[in-house]
């Protein structure tokens, strides 16, 4: 099927009729990179730094949020650690990536990264847990504007052939920060550094790759020509303030339900109601194009007509569950079973991670010279929902190795697909459109993530909670409550060891459910699988359709 001219859909995803015949397009006729050799190689590695800094900003906080709070009298408050940097990254993703669409891609890329640092030092600064919260919603918002922008540098800066490499790259990077994260916070948190290194760190990290932003990066304008008014004019002000508010309020209600207040409570009911009324109203303002049109709104529409970009999206927020529990979960269960510091239970992962890492490097290694997409997301499946499975059934008695074997499971199995969504959505979407198909793609693996930790945590801590007020009804709520979350473990030590081990019981139960997640999301992106095409790409080039 030939594409759709620009007066039939200016922006449409363009249908594939799964033929041999391909359509060239711009990006499938390069064939060079315009930047070659050692400073290619440098400019990898600087952009590939913000992707690192990204991920450990997503992680860091595990193991060094009791720390912080507990300095700061201000255990009430622990959740907004987290939940302030999804906020931040959830909820302009979809921005981010218009406004790629807009500008110049490096000095975009190199004020995101600015305003990162900014945020990252007033979190190591902060004098009260106020300033430190608004640095990490900082920290949030600009971190998706480095994520979105690697990924649109990479999309100008190299061919369709060698883009899935690349991209398998910036998923090992993202890996080995995701899981560095704990280890780095808990070391510098168990070291004269403090806490506040956790943050200073990126300070650092930024001032060694300034000098290559600014002078080797390359510069890659979308709209030459056009004044700057004229391109501030094509942003979707309103359907940004709506996805933002949306977004918002969403992500606090699903944060804050059964940790912080009672899911029946009017807070979080009113959380839930004016999040569903806000995507209502963008839906409308975006279908009915008010206020914008159908090059300037923020949502692609036309992607929700694409089975295999909603798949993709679907699959990608899998995987940010696959990933996110047991980075979270799997150092809980060794603090409390066996002892560990934040530093030793974060080392723990290390065989989940490496082998992700693995899985990442052969999945964007080999999917550009085979083609074929669809079995990495079916293999991926099938493992994560053994691996998971397995981890459901583990208790207090269950050994170390067990531990790693299944959860080097999901790990291989999430790696398989983890950041193949990113160069399968550019070359199935039209050129234009590949800044909002990284978006895209990006919200879905951040919203994977907050869902899943929001879910899961909540879970954890009311499971715990009933469990252990049962078998101690004389103990005052709020001291299980920070006993479970880690701000007043000494209460366990007062226990005998018969009750200490029904109170471990408990917790590694309340653990161990949280993997019907990681089930649940495994069996998703197999049956998904299903339904992708058996089509090949990234060998002979073109924008297909979805």
């Amino acid at each position: 099927m030939e594409p759709l001219e620009a007066s039939d859909k200016s922006d449409a995803v363009i249908a594939s009729s799964g033929q041999e015949e391909k359509v060239p397009t711009p990006d499938s006729a390069q064939t060079t990179r315009d930047i070659a050799g050692w400073k290619w190689i440098v400019v990898v590695l600087a952009i590939y730094s913000s992707q690192f800094l990204f991920a450990l900003d997503q992680t860091i906080v595990a193991n060094v949020q009791p720390v912080i709070v507990t300095q700061f009298a201000a255990v009430e408050k622990l959740a907004w650690i987290s939940v302030a940097f999804l906020i931040g990254g959830f909820g302009t993703n979809l921005l981010w990536g218009k406004i790629y669409a807009q500008f110049n891609v490096k000095w975009t890329y190199i004020l995101s990264v600015f305003v990162f640092e900014v945020g990252s030092a007033l979190c190591g600064a902060a004098p009260n847990i106020d300033s430190l919260i608004i640095g990490r919603a900082i920290c949030g918002v600009s971190g998706a504007g480095m994520y979105v922008g690697l990924m649109t540098q990479l999309a100008v800066t190299t061919t369709i052939q060698e883009r899935p490499t690349y991209v398998g790259g910036a998923g090992l990077i993202w890996g080995l920060g995701t899981v560095l994260g704990p280890i780095i916070g808990g070391a510098f948190t168990d070291s004269s550094a403090t806490w506040r290194w956790s943050f200073y760190i990126n300070l650092c990290v930024g001032a060694v790759c300034a000098p290559v932003y600014l002078f080797l990066l390359p510069s890659s304008d979308p709209r030459p020509g056009v004044p700057f008014l004229d391109r501030f004019r094509e942003i979707d002000y309103v359907g940004a303030i709506l996805m933002i508010g949306a977004s918002v309020t969403g992500v606090m209600a699903v944060s804050f339900g059964g940790v912080m207040y009672a899911w029946n409570s009017g807070t979080i009911i009113g959380l839930f109601c004016a999040s569903g009324v806000l995507f209502i109203l963008l839906g409308l303002q975006q279908s009915f194009l008010l206020f914008t049109t159908i090059a300037r709104r923020i949502v692609p529409l036309e992607f929700f007509k694409s089975r295999t970009i909603l798949i993709l999206f679907a699959v990608t927020s899998a995987a940010g569950t696959c990933i996110f529990i047991p980075i979270y979960m799997t150092p809980i269960y060794f603090q409390f079973t066996r002892g560990d510091g934040t530093l030793e239970s974060g080392v723990r992962l290390l065989p989940f991670i490496l082998v992700m890492i693995f899985a990442v490097i052969a999945n964007g290694a080999f999917l550009s010279k085979v083609g074929y997409y669809m079995p990495w997301y079916l293999a991926g499946g099938v493992l994560i929902i053994i691996g998971g499975a397995l981890m459901y059934t583990v208790d207090t008695s269950t050994s170390v190795s067990s531990i790693y074997g299944y959860t080097v499971l999901i790990g291989l199995g999430v790696g398989l697909f983890a950041q193949a969504s990113f160069s399968v959505a550019q070359a199935v979407t039209k050129p234009e459109l590949v800044p909002a198909s990284i978006g895209f793609i990006s919200t879905a693996q951040i919203l994977g993530i907050t869902l899943a930790l929001a879910i899961a945590n909540a879970v954890f801590l009311n499971k715990s909670e009933k469990g252990i007020q049962a078998i101690l009804p004389d103990t005052p709520t709020s001291q299980i409550q920070q006993a479970v979350a880690g701000t007043g473990t000494e209460l366990f030590q007062t226990f005998s060891p018969a009750v200490r081990k029904q109170v471990l019981d408990v917790i590694v139960h309340s653990s161990s459910v949280t993997y019907a997640l990681v089930i649940t999301a495994g069996a998703l992106v197999v049956v998904l699988s299903l339904l992708l095409k058996r089509e090949k790409l990234f060998v002979t080039p073109t924008p297909v359709g979805a």
